[in-house]
């Protein structure tokens, strides 16, 4: 299978990504599927793929939580080594280009007082909504790439 068509597979096409990338062939090695599996296990547990609820958290900390995705996949990718080179490909695009603006944006707000501002918690929250819903995609694509069940809706939120 072609990058091209693994990454529409997922409604991922809007990243910004060169032709000639995607028309490579898209064949994780065993050091890319424990790669996905350990930032699976990550984005999983995190409010990246976690509901915020009104009544419960707190900006600053969700906030902390989304950006610690830098050195975390960092690390995964400095653990697995060089032969995990089709997980850093995705990675390194979704940091860059999902991930990125959201946290530069909302770091130089935060500094600034924005938690402190109604109005601006909601506008985070929404934001974040709907920032968790391409890194609940990319939670399922990593889950594929690990070769493991996608367990993003195990849970039912009603009954949280």
């Amino acid at each position: 299978m072609k990058w091209s068509k693994w990454l529409e597979q997922w409604d991922m096409t809007s990243l910004k990504i060169k032709t000639s990338f995607l028309e490579m062939e898209w064949k994780p090695q065993d050091e890319d599927k424990t790669a996905a599996w350990e930032l699976y296990i990550e984005l999983l547990t995190r409010i990246t793929t976690q509901p915020l609820f009104h009544e419960h958290g707190d900006e600053k900390s969700a906030l902390d939580s989304i950006y610690s995705l830098f050195p975390i996949t960092r690390e995964v990718i400095k653990s697995n080594g060089r032969h995990c080179i089709e997980f850093t490909k995705i990675a390194v695009v979704i940091l860059n280009q999902i991930v990125r603006p959201f946290t530069a944006k909302w770091h130089r707000l935060s500094i600034h007082g924005a938690f402190e501002d109604s109005e601006k918690c909601v506008q985070f929250r929404g934001e974040l909504g709907d920032l968790q819903k391409d890194l609940m995609k990319y939670t399922r694509m990593l889950a594929n790439m690990a070769g493991v069940e996608d367990l993003t809706e195990l849970e039912d939120e009603e009954r949280q």
